[in-house]
């Protein structure tokens, strides 16, 4: 039975016979350190696995250097997790390190893969895992992205709410009930071999299959090494190389989130209209009350020309009252002022959303017509569709849109385009910056993985076939 086949990842961990009976409540903030540096190290986990993708391409390994790395975070990760919400059994402060630490209750191991297959690792991650992320769904939570593997066990699902239940009985018990240990260490163990199975660090597919207890069974022997694996490299990962490739890591990311934004841009770019507008598509808002007000527009005193960047705006707007519709733009301030008792819907745009939603206010009718309510900066009103333009300057300001009687409800079609003229000079600023990153930060991650490589690989005795620190 070889490294590579059967009995891979091993994970396990001992629960304290000493636990407080209060520290779990305040383990969220004392881990801090760990999620600001893990944060980090992810990062060069993403990037690395990147690389390590195109090496088993070409040659079918994993590069042995990358291979400590990635094994490595999952590690710190796994003892940061089984020290807060994957499990709580410890009180044994996680150290920050990527190296193996058998003295801690938590650890893992997984066995450096002699071969590994070039058509498995473009369907792993994708589609041959998409059976355990319905799976994981449920442990970490729905919030998870099912490609990436947890940092930390955090969120809503059923691994930390177990691990809950049993704090809760250690606050009022003094005992952590050994049959919530073994379940959720169970779990865990299903999210760790398919967190290294997606990581592309073994092919041997995770099992459908609920090991309880803080040990392996013994039946998942990792067993006798491939010989071409008997050389086993040492830890590789300073400080500063580490550091190196976390900052390239970032430089990358960070590179390819500048040319993208920038490809973005240069796509809404080309899209203007004959107007020379760029445009949001229209899209209907239906109120309750007798106005529709968007969220204010803040330009502060420190953007002395929004002009230049926003060129003119413009806010074409369709109501559905026979009465017409009215547009208008007035100070925050004296919007807020004005509609204070009236009901209207205010229009917040949810998070992952491009279109606003409204959310009710409730008061009465208007003290006066659409027209009068305000000294309106720039306003406009008629049957049909309605062009409102505007030319920003600095300040907070409201845009409302009401039936051109001031009755309720508003029902309205609406879009909003800008001239935008700064649009060529950001778009030239993301590309260059995205293009700087991507190459220094190749560099320094190329710098770091080349002295790493270099470093000696010592002999060893040993036949677990495991990466040794």
């Amino acid at each position: 039975m070889t490294a590579a086949t059967a009995g891979s990842v091993r994970v396990s961990a001992r629960l304290d016979t000493e636990l407080s009976r209060w520290l779990w409540l305040v383990k969220w903030l004392l881990v801090i350190p760990h999620a600001v540096v893990l944060a980090f190290l992810w990062a060069g986990f993403v990037v690395l696995s990147v690389v390590a993708l195109v090496a088993i391409l070409i040659t079918g390994h994993y590069p042995r250097t990358i291979f400590a790395y990635t094994l490595g975070v999952l590690r710190w990760s796994w003892r940061v997790a089984f020290y807060t919400t994957g499990g709580f059994g410890t009180d044994r402060y996680p150290p920050f390190s990527m190296g193996e630490r058998p003295d801690y209750p938590a650890t893992l191991d997984i066995a450096y893969p002699a071969q590994l297959s070039r058509g498995l690792v473009l369907v792993k991650w994708w589609l041959l895992a998409l059976p355990h992320y319905i799976v994981l769904g449920f442990l970490l939570g729905g919030g998870y992205l099912a490609t990436r593997a947890p940092q930390v066990w955090v969120g809503g699902g059923l691994i930390a709410l177990l691990a809950l239940f049993a704090v809760v009985a250690l606050l009022f018990t003094g005992r952590y009930p050994r049959g919530l240990f073994d379940l959720v260490l169970g779990f865990d163990r299903w999210v760790l071999r398919v967190a290294a199975y997606v990581a592309l660090m073994t092919d041997e597919y995770p099992p459908f299959r609920l090991d309880l207890g803080g040990e392996e069974p013994e039946t998942l022997d990792i067993g006798t090494p491939h010989p071409a694996d008997a050389e086993v490299v040492g830890n590789p990962w300073t400080g500063g190389r580490t550091a190196t490739v976390v900052l390239g890591s970032v430089l990358i990311l960070g590179g390819i989130g500048a040319l993208g934004g920038g490809a973005a841009l240069t796509s809404a770019d080309f899209g203007r209209d004959v107007a020379g507008y760029v445009t949001t598509p229209t899209f209907r808002v239906t109120g309750t009350g007798h106005a529709l007000v968007a969220e204010p527009l803040r330009l502060g005193p420190q953007s002395s020309r929004p002009s230049a960047i926003l060129g003119d705006v413009r806010v074409r707007a369709a109501a559905a009252s026979p009465s017409g519709v009215f547009v208008g733009i007035a100070p925050a301030v004296a919007v807020a002022g004005a509609l204070n008792g009236v009901a209207h819907d205010e229009l917040i745009v949810p998070g992952g959303s491009d279109r606003p939603a409204p959310r009710p206010v409730l008061g009465g009718a208007p003290a006066a017509s659409p027209a009068e309510l305000v000294p309106w900066t720039a306003q406009v009103t008629g049957p049909g569709t309605q062009e409102l333009q505007w030319t920003p300057v600095p300040g907070d300001w409201a845009v409302v849109v009401m039936n051109a009687d001031g009755s309720r409800p508003v029902v309205a079609d609406l879009s909003v385009g800008l001239t935008a003229p700064g649009l060529a000079m950001i778009q030239t600023a993301l590309f260059v910056a995205g293009c700087i990153a991507l190459v220094v930060g190749i560099a320094l991650v190329a710098a770091a993985l080349y002295v790493a490589g270099r470093q000696p690989r010592p002999l060893s005795s040993s036949t677990s076939g495991r990466e040794q620190p």
